[in-house]
């Protein structure tokens, strides 16, 4: 049977033995999917086997994040930590090539950076962002209903304000560790966080910025109809949006799966289907628009079948007064799990999406029932969906072909066998153009 076909399937080996056989790229998503979910991203760790898996599957793998690859917080500090106790000659070539800030900061495996598209007056507003942020969280929880003392405030701050390049962030996780069992002030401080990102905004069109940044939520709840991110408040365990990202126009995982395959093509081909400058920031935003550009420029024959894989997926039931119901879709990897499902559809290449329950890590969020999904799998008869509650519906369009109830421990195994199992690929050798990208994924 098709893998395309498969939903919610948990039969990993027989993925494995397609896969082993094909030409295939895979896309993936990083926290939540190969190391868990932390609190603190500064604790994050990733097992040396996956690096060297991934440094194995070479032009098969790009990572695609709304993390960074650089600073304090990125992958390549996590990347040289696994690979020699944070020594960077030891991660030579290791390093994970991909999209990372939503798709704006492009790296190769030998960890060469750029942000095509990304002009020096929005970096220099983006690294003015963290002292506001912590400015902000200051006032907000000195005042009441918190009532902080300074240093409690100091302490909180250090874990809360993410000084990314690309993506400065508010990271509410270990807010709500504290603050969890108290709804109220959890949701107030929320609400006062998106209220601070509008002010960014503002400020940002006063600097004739206007039209450079948007606001991430990290997981939301799809967009409405102006086209904005809906926030998810916290609700008992669910800590809803945690991740309050101030992110460059242009830098949503979608756009990024064109600009890797653009990649993709020009290591099998030497062309550059798109052009050698397509960037995120060149990009059409709409996904109709993003395939109909892909069916355009993508010649069928060279296109591998893609494996895209995420965490975050969420489909919350909404009541509106009228007594009607609305099923609210979002998270920040539907977008691009979306779009490798339809690309599969449209150039017959039988796309695979993949879903890690994230849900056992440090942060709290919806995951799967793997005992009824078990149930499921022996009974066709019976509906999966009591299994999948806040994570899809009935009526979803997009299909988890393979979900790993086991977490990122389950779905590293499976990375690694597949690494070893795979057939190699003969990469083109580094060319001047390679040289000329900015960065590319050339060996």
């Amino acid at each position: 049977m098709a893998l395309s076909r498969y939903r919610y399937c948990t039969d990993h080996p027989r993925l494995l033995d397609t896969l082993a056989s094909r030409d295939f790229l895979i896309i993936q998503d990083i926290d939540g999917v190969c190391m868990g979910l932390v609190r603190d991203p500064l604790t994050r760790r990733l097992p040396a086997r996956y690096v060297q898996a991934a440094r194995r599957l070479a032009d098969r793998y790009y990572v695609l994040t709304n993390g960074e690859h650089v600073g304090r917080r990125g992958l390549n500090l996590i990347v040289e930590t696994a690979m020699g106790h944070g020594d960077p000659d030891r991660a030579t070539d290791s390093y994970l090539p991909g999209l990372a800030a939503g798709g704006v900061q492009l790296q190769n495996c030998h960890g060469e950076v750029s942000h095509p598209g990304v002009s020096a007056a929005e970096l220099d507003f983006l690294r003015a962002v963290p002292d506001k942020a912590a400015a902000f969280l200051h006032d907000v929880l000195a005042a009441a209903p918190f009532l902080l003392s300074a240093s409690e405030i100091a302490a909180l701050s250090a874990t809360m304000v993410l000084d990314n390049l690309a993506s400065p962030s508010l990271n509410l996780n270990p807010f709500h560790a504290r603050y969890g069992d108290q709804p109220a002030p959890y949701r107030h401080l929320q609400a006062q966080c998106a209220q601070f990102m509008l002010t960014l905004q503002q400020q940002a069109e006063a600097a004739g910025l206007g039209d450079s940044f948007f606001v991430h939520y990290a997981p939301n709840l799809g967009r409405d109809d102006s086209d904005d991110e809906r926030i998810k408040l916290g609700a008992g365990r669910d800590a809803g949006t945690t991740d309050f990202q101030f992110m460059l126009k242009g830098a949503i995982k979608e756009t990024g799966v064109l600009v890797l395959l653009n990649h993709h093509y020009f290591r099998r081909t030497g062309r550059w289907p798109l052009g050698e400058e397509f960037n995120a920031r060149a990009a059409p935003r709409d996904a109709a628009a993003l395939l109909h550009l892909a069916r355009e420029h993508f010649d069928p024959k060279y296109m591998p079948c893609l494996v895209g894989v995420g965490d975050t997926v969420t489909s919350i039931a909404h009541a509106h007064a009228d007594g009607t119901t609305e099923m609210l879709r979002g998270g920040s990897d539907r977008g691009f799990l979306s779009l490798v499902q339809e690309l599969g559809r449209a150039f017959d290449t039988d796309n695979a999406v993949l879903y890690v329950d994230s849900s056992r890590g440090e942060v709290r969020r919806p995951g799967l029932d793997a005992a009824h999904l078990q149930r499921c799998a022996a009974d066709p008869a019976l509906a999966p969906w009591p299994g999948l509650q806040h994570i899809s519906d009935p009526l979803d369009p997009l299909s988890l072909n393979f979900v790993f109830p086991g977490g990122h421990e389950q779905y590293v195994d499976f990375f690694c066998t597949l690494a070893q199992r795979a057939a190699p690929t003969s990469p083109r050798p580094r060319s001047s153009a390679v040289a000329r990208a900015k960065p590319g994924f050339g060996t």
